[in-house]
Order: structure tokens, then sequence, then C-alpha cells
């Protein structure tokens, strides 16, 4: 009898924790749900060619987010190459190279860590060592640097966590016909887990395009109608990197700057920049998910 009543008990319990768990899924969905339909509701309404190819301004019905979108593309294009080489390369070494010793495991301890270090801290830091230091100013290469930073720790853990879903057998099948350790990373490692590694890159791409406490500490503007100059001119070599320079301003600063007008027509403009945000996060989740498919559904296909 003691033990039916202990198979109820426990069957109880896992009811409750259904229960509980399914709860908790349904009010998450319904507060993402109801927070997005309110963006998009107020938002679409002011999404055109003027509001992306126009200059912020002090009427609200002219306003519009070409600099702030032109400044995120900026920053990123700087961001993504320095992360993305330097976070792949990392994991690499660490997974593949580094000898599991005392400082290797403070190294990584100090990686997991900064991954969940607030933002602005880094931007205390790009102040005094890209601004102050290296003397970039309050530019578009410090901005670009301080987001590449923060994506670091995102981009060498999911780095380390797909080499390690490479099984095995295929590195020793390589090593047993006679390839060296590169181009055993190369011609095998590294396909096998590209998928999840890209997946990882996204992850922190998204997470660097919604950043605004680090960027302000590092001196973007909050009103700038007037864009960087091109990085391109008629002149041999044709490239210019006067650019990197200039002053800059994004997307989520341009939209905490309109959230907090009192006029409810910048109200509506902000959530045309929540829209605009928003849909850049989803493409990149899609793409992410391209991606990823393409490549397994090579790998299987080998």
């Amino acid at each position: 009898m003691r033990f039916f009543d202990r198979f109820k008990f426990f069957n109880f319990l896992d009811y409750l924790f259904l229960f509980v768990s399914f709860l908790s899924l349904v009010l998450l969905w319904s507060f993402l749900i109801s927070v997005t339909v309110d963006v998009f509701s107020d938002g679409l309404k002011r999404i055109g060619k003027d509001f992306f190819f126009s200059f912020p301004s002090r009427r609200p019905e002219n306003a519009g987010i070409l600099s702030a979108w032109v400044g995120t593309l900026a920053v990123i294009s700087v961001a993504f190459p320095f992360a993305f080489l330097f976070g792949v390369l990392s994991g690499i070494y660490l997974e593949e190279y580094a000898k599991k010793n005392f400082i290797t495991r403070i190294i990584e301890l100090n990686i997991n860590n900064l991954s969940a270090v607030p933002s602005i801290v880094y931007g205390l830091l790009a102040v005094g060592l890209f601004a102050q230091v290296m003397k970039f100013g309050e530019s578009i290469l410090t901005a670009g640097l301080t987001l590449g930073v923060l994506m670091l720790p995102i981009i060498v853990i999911t780095t380390r966590e797909a080499i390690r879903t490479v099984p095995p057998y295929i590195k020793e099948a390589s090593y047993s016909l006679g390839s060296t350790k590169w181009e055993t990373i190369r011609h095998h490692v590294l396909p096998y887990s590209f998928p999840g590694i890209i997946t990882g890159v996204i992850i922190a791409l998204s997470r660097a395009i919604g950043e605004t406490a680090p960027l302000i500490t590092v001196g973007a503007l909050t009103f700038i109608s007037f864009l960087p100059p091109s990085p391109l001119k008629p002149e041999f070599p044709f490239l210019s990197f006067e650019w990197l320079k200039s002053p800059f301003t994004v997307l989520p600063i341009q939209m905490f700057n309109w959230i907090s007008r009192p006029q409810k027509a910048f109200h509506y403009n902000a959530a045309a920049t929540g829209v605009v945000l928003i849909s850049i996060t989803f493409i990149l989740i899609i793409i992410a998910s391209i991606i990823r498919y393409r490549f397994r559904k090579r790998i299987i296909s080998l």
C-alpha cells in the first residue's frame, strides 16, 4: 500500500511539473507576442522610403533613421571581421592545440565569465583602451572594436562547443591516412562544425546590433544629421579609411532618443525603429538556419 501511495505522490509531482513548465512557456510566448504585436502595430504606420532615407529631425513626421542604419552598418562592418577572426581562431586553439593545464583552465573560466559581464563594462574598457590609450577617439573604429570585444566570448564558446560535436572517428581516420593536425582541422573539423560556429557568430552579431550602453559610453551621438565619409575615392588606391574616424549613431540609440521624447509621434518613430531591429534579428536567425541546414545536409550526403 505504501508503494502505491508513493507512486501516486511522484505521479502527482510529474503532472505538477509539467503544468508549471507549460504555464511558463505560455506566459513567455504571450509576453513576446504581445510586445511584438504592440511594436509592429505602432511602428508599421511609419515604415516607408522617407523613414529609411531621411535624417533625424525635430519634427517627428519628417524624422528618419538614415544616419542610424548607416552608422549601425559601419560599426558592425568593423566589429564582425574582428570578432569572427579572433573568436574562431581562439576557439580552435583552445580546443585543438592548447594543453589542458591550470593556465588554460583559468583562461576558459575567464572567457565564460566575460560572456556574462554587463555590456557597459566593455564600454568602460573601450574608453580607457581604444579611445584614450590608442587615441582612436569617439569614432566608428572605437565603437566597432568595442562590440567586437563584446562578441568575442560568445564566439569562442560556441566555436569550442561546435568543435566538440565532431565525432572522434573522423579525426582518427584523417590521422590514420597521414594528415597533419592542420589538414584535419581544415578539411574535416571545420566543415563539420561550421554550422554550429556560424550559429554562434550570428547570435553574437544579433546581440551586438541591439547594444546601447557600451556605445553611449564611447561617445555615440543621439542626434546626427550627416553620414560618414565614403570608403571609396576616385584616386588610387580607391579606398579611404576616414570614415573610421567619423562620429556615429546606431539604431538602438536613435530608438532610445525618440522613446524619451514626450511627443507621441516620436514614440511611433521609436516603434518603427524597433520593427527594423526585430526584422534584422529575424533575418539573421533565418540565415543561420539556412546555412546550418545546408551544411548538415552536405555533411550527411558525404
